[in-house]
């Protein structure tokens, strides 16, 4: 799934998006499924994600990368013409996949992370060993409960006022749960400073610039990757679209942080919280 790195004899995602705008590109089977998967999501995520921007996405990581500066709308806006999914031809049989557009190019951070973790979570659930948590930066999967007697993970919301200066160690509160994900994106891990502004990652679609409708966003629900989506998507949106969009999904809670520090979360979200009363043990 990485975008940015060439491997040996690996048909990832770096060698499709140099390949594809040429004919069809050799891809491997777990990035043509995570592609199918994406084809099936996206239209649900209220035009909020979209992976085929990866133009855009790749001129803000250039930028973020040098430190100095902020791309225009003169330069973003012709790369988000490009950026329409339907024209990513999959062939699953085959093995491969073109781009329609040989302008256009993808990026899979707001889904990769997730699906890679569900993907090992899955595995565990089915092996000897059940009873897991794995953190993955953001991504947290819960499996079976504890073996310590206790009856939930605990898994921490951490606080975006401290996060870059005080680390891990300063949460806004915790989680108890078992077998489901838990992930937060935020402004405060991926970001650089111009002109005493921060931008960070995570690139509103309609206004090709940093979201600025939150601090973090965290997301409850048992499908790592679908988690992963869902928190990206309800950043980039304002919290009452957000919180009507929530409630209609089955299976998904949420827990926001505004710009304020204001927090809210859904009705299904307080009972698992430590700020509501909730432990670790029955």
């Amino acid at each position: 799934y990485d975008g940015y790195n060439a491997y040996p004899d690996v048909h990832n995602l770096y060698e499709v998006n140099q390949n594809a705008p040429l004919g069809p590109a050799p891809a491997e089977k777990e990035l043509i499924e995570l592609l199918l998967y994406m084809q099936d999501i996206q239209p649900t995520l209220a035009g909020r994600v979209n992976v085929a921007m990866g133009a855009v996405l790749r001129c803000w990581h250039e930028y973020r990368e040098a430190g100095v500066a902020v791309p225009g709308l003169e330069e973003l806006t012709p790369l988000a013409e490009h950026s329409d999914f339907s024209q990513v031809l999959i062939d699953r049989e085959a093995g491969t996949v073109a781009f329609a557009d040989p302008e256009m190019s993808l990026d899979l951070g707001a889904i990769a992370k997730g699906y890679a973790t569900e993907r090992v979570a899955r595995w565990l659930l089915e092996s000897e060993m059940p009873s897991f948590i794995i953190s993955a930066g953001g991504n947290v999967r819960c499996g079976r409960k504890p073996r310590d007697g206790r009856a939930r993970w605990g898994v921490g919301i951490q606080n975006p006022a401290d996060a870059q200066v005080l680390g891990a160690g300063s949460l806004m509160d915790v989680a108890y749960l078992t077998e489901t994900s838990v992930v937060t994106s935020g402004d405060y891990q991926r970001y650089y400073t111009v002109d005493g502004v921060d931008y960070h990652h995570i690139i509103d679609p309609d206004t090709l610039y940093p979201g600025r409708y939150m601090r973090q966003v965290t997301v409850v629900t048992e499908d790592s990757g679908y988690a992963d989506a869902l928190s990206t998507a309800l950043f980039l949106m304002p919290y009452e679209t957000g919180r009507a969009y929530v409630d209609a999904l089955p299976d998904v809670e949420a827990y926001w942080v505004l710009t304020d520090g204001t927090v809210q979360f859904t009705d299904g979200m307080g009972p698992t919280l430590q700020s509501q009363g909730a432990s670790a043990k029955d």
